[in-house]
């Protein structure tokens, strides 16, 4: 996470903006919503207000999103309900840092939440995410800039100059840059006049908190506290590093974040989804809740669980040295695979891209003797293995399918056996594949299908509602990705497998062999009781054969084609 330096500017110049004491709250005020029906997920979506608001800027799109989640809304130091930050009055009086917020919030909500936030609420959702990619599940901001200043190197901020301005008529006239501030929400959206029926309680209540400074000293020095965030947090290297796939809800009109900053968003990290919503405002959130609502419940539904990279290698390099004798399927889909590429090409480069423990570089080598063979993998452990017993090949890489180390146009032939399914952007992978085939070039890969582990994904559901299993995509959607990018099969198939475990341990002992366990992010990170491990046998018992064993489907899609020259 950066920061923007303040300091230039003059109205910074007097003010100590560095936490050198430490600074003390109670509990932030926080507000619990049980889900309405049935919900998607049982985490809670957090939700985060933005500044001059709280809790209540949500009132009108809870209803909706009551319908699809549990619910926790809190209000931010000095906001509503909550605290303010308490010092030493021997001391000197200092702004709260982001750190401070972030410890705050932190302290009030459970692990593998949903984060979403407006406005500011959205730049502290996306630090907290910065900070502790591991703890949350999914990132959804509305109306939120992730760097809300113009600097040298983002032109699509508030200038500094009115900035300033605004900061200095809230510090001297609180109540008259309120009445400013909310109308300038407001503007732009096609129901304006609405929004500000629906508003003007609550705004006259908020003005009123300012009519008095001396009596309200803390709430107001709380507020200019929040201001300052606006001016600090640069969200962009916190968006660039996220691994997880994030919502980011724009109104074309708003006032106060020019909506140049979607593209700008989608540009610094391919994973941000960007959604925008034509004349509306600042607070489209209060303007058109079934919309936002919508949005929301379909993005969490095909996104909650993804891929997490990271712990894929850190997975499949742990079961590097147990990989070959778990690998039963592997070898039998991959012998099939090869027969599928024509013998007599004569390829200048091959990739073994997912190569693994490089079982099928000598059949490559032996089918294509004068052949370049690149292993590339995203797990080193499975590298080490191949430099330690395999000799036939030129170069190995350890790199993502989705990012390919390779240049345009560079390769005949890839040969990918199981290795797709680990990739959580289809569209990128297919990209990124025709990227670095030569036209006319081949492409020969196995994934796995969306009835694979069927009967465990079955047996899970009456346990709990979490995903337990990891998610397949259907076998037309890899089709379609790769026909788009210029590919045509000459062999496009689907087929069922059925392997058999004597019990339930043998197959998840074979699945951690293979690494091939559940490695989506955002799932129950409990230990499962003893009571929900034997609901899960006797649920998975119900398949048993005749001889006795736990069948488990492994539905293999396998494609073979050559890319438009």
């Amino acid at each position: 996470m950066r920061f923007n330096d303040p300091s230039s500017s003059a109205i910074f110049a007097h003010e100590k903006l560095e936490n050198n004491f430490m600074l003390t709250i109670n509990k932030l005020a926080t507000y619990s919503y049980p889900c309405t029906e049935k919900p998607i997920q049982l985490e809670p979506l957090v939700l985060i207000h933005g500044w001059g608001s709280d809790s209540d800027t949500w009132n009108l799109l809870l209803i909706e999103l009551r319908k699809n989640f549990n619910i926790l809304a809190i209000d931010l130091p000095g906001f509503g309900k909550s605290d303010f930050f308490k010092q030493d009055i021997s001391k000197p009086k200092i702004f709260p840092s982001v750190d401070n917020y972030i410890d705050a919030i932190l302290d009030v909500i459970p692990d593998n939440s949903c984060l979403m936030g407006w406005s500011l609420g959205g730049a502290l959702a996306t630090s907290l995410l910065g900070r502790q990619p591991s703890r949350f599940s999914s990132l959804i901001t509305i109306a939120t800039n992730p760097c809300f200043i113009k600097n040298i190197d983002w032109n699509f901020g508030m200038p500094n100059k009115t900035f300033n301005k605004f900061y200095s008529l809230f510090k001297q006239d609180p109540s008259v840059c309120l009445k400013n501030f909310y109308a300038l929400q407001r503007c732009g959206d096609i129901e304006e006049k609405k929004l500000s029926k629906l508003s003007k309680i609550s705004e006259i209540e908020k003005i009123s908190y300012f009519s008095n400074l001396a009596q309200t000293k803390e709430r107001h020095f709380s507020w200019l506290s929040g201001l300052k965030l606006l001016a600090e947090i640069d969200n962009r290297d916190a968006l660039r590093s996220l691994e997880m796939p994030s919502l980011h809800i724009f109104g074309k009109n708003d006032q106060l974040v020019d909506v140049r900053v979607a593209n700008e968003t989608k540009a610094l990290n391919p994973l941000q989804q960007i959604k925008i919503y034509k004349q509306k405002s600042h607070v489209l959130h209060r303007s058109i809740t079934k919309q936002i609502s919508s949005s929301v419940v379909t993005f969490l539904q095909e996104n909650r669980y993804f891929l997490n990279k990271k712990k894929i290698a850190y997975s499949f390099s742990n079961a590097a040295k147990s990989y070959n004798s778990a690998s039963r399927l592997q070898r039998h889909t991959g012998a099939r695979l090869l027969k599928m590429l024509p013998d007599q090409l004569t390829p200048g480069t091959i990739v073994d891209l997912g190569c693994g423990t490089g079982f099928f570089m000598k059949s490559l080598h032996e089918k294509y003797v004068a052949s370049k063979i690149i292993g590339l993998d995203l797990a080193e452990g499975m590298l080490k293995i191949v430099k330690s017993e395999i000799k036939y090949y030129d170069v190995l890489l350890c790199g993502d399918a989705e990012k390919i180390p390779l240049a345009d146009n560079s390769v005949d032939i890839i040969f990918a056996n199981l290795s797709f399914q680990w990739c959580g952007q289809l569209a990128l992978l297919a990209r990124e594949i025709s990227r670095i085939i030569k036209p006319g070039g081949r492409l020969a890969f196995t994934s796995l299908g969306r009835d694979t582990l069927c009967e465990l994904k079955t047996s899970w559901m009456e346990v709990d509602s979490y995903v337990h299993v990891n998610k397949f995509l259907d076998s037309e959607e890899w089709k379609i990705a790769f026909i788009q990018e210029g590919f045509n099969f000459h062999n496009y198939e689907v087929e069922d497998y059925k392997l058999t475990y004597r019990d339930l341990s043998h197959l998840m002992e074979e699945l951690k062999d293979l690494g091939a366990h559940n490695l989506n992010a955002g799932q129950k990170k409990a230990i499962t009781s003893r009571s929900d491990i034997l609901t899960l046998i006797n649920a998975y018992s119900k398949f048993r054969d005749s001889q006795g064993q736990l069948p488990a489907t492994w539905q293999v899609i396998y494609g073979a084609g050559v890319l438009d020259a």
